[in-house]
């Protein structure tokens, strides 16, 4: 197979959220790319290590660059559109701060939630560390709002940011497992869940084979 000097690399979009911070911010920077989109087993598989060289996804591969990791994606993408982050200094740095902490914490969310943006399992996943995740992310979004976003429907304004994109995967483990979260989180979460691409995700999570399926997140009790 010939290989193009714009590929992406994703993996299952029912599962993968780290894929879908990778993938937005690609299309939100308007890089026309190739999508390989790579079935997870619910480990690393050998296609997976095969195509990045950290052995996880997204992988992107764009005029000369290797850029692996959805935040360092997510700022590469940002250096062809910098309209990815606020342009405003302390909003920006505002942004950058929650992103990073999005990247590198809040693991017992993400242990008692797996994505799975086809399913709805009201009320499960809650769990203290859940619980104080959940608490920390709701009171991230109404800050971020409070001070920046103004009449917008995004953490920033009426634009998607790098912030949104990083939480969008938060959103959809949300969506589905449906904790009890206040007005403004939840009007939030709905403008989140209607942008086009977003939609275009979950219509591609939905079109993809019913053998990509993971037992352990169809079956989650």
């Amino acid at each position: 197979m010939g290989q193009s000097n714009a590929v992406l690399y994703i993996g299952s979009r029912r599962y993968s959220s780290w894929s879908l911070r990778g993938w937005l911010a690609v299309r939100c920077a308007g890089i026309a790319v190739e999508e390989r989109v790579i079935p997870l087993s619910g480990g690393h598989t050998a296609a997976v290590r095969a195509a990045s060289p950290s052995g996880f996804v997204p992988y992107l591969e764009h005029d000369g660059a290797r850029v692996w990791d959805s935040l360092a994606i997510l700022e590469y993408c940002a250096e062809i559109a910098p309209g990815l982050w606020p342009g405003e200094r302390v909003a920006r740095a505002h942004a950058r701060a929650i992103s990073a902490e999005m990247h590198s914490g809040f693991r017992e969310l993400r242990m008692a939630m797996p994505m799975n943006c086809c399913r709805r399992y009201p009320g499960l996943g809650i769990t203290p560390g859940s619980a104080a995740d959940i608490e920390r992310i709701v009171a991230i979004w109404a800050e971020a709002r409070a001070r920046f976003g103004g009449a917008g429907r995004y953490l920033f304004g009426e634009a998607l940011t790098g912030a949104d994109i990083m939480f969008a995967p938060v959103v959809s483990r949300f969506l589905t497992y449906e904790p009890v979260l206040p007005a403004v989180a939840v009007d939030y979460m709905a403008a989140v869940r209607m942008h086009p691409l977003v939609v275009a995700w979950y219509d591609g999570a939905a079109g993809e084979p019913a053998s990509w399926m993971i037992d352990k997140y169809e079956a989650v009790t």
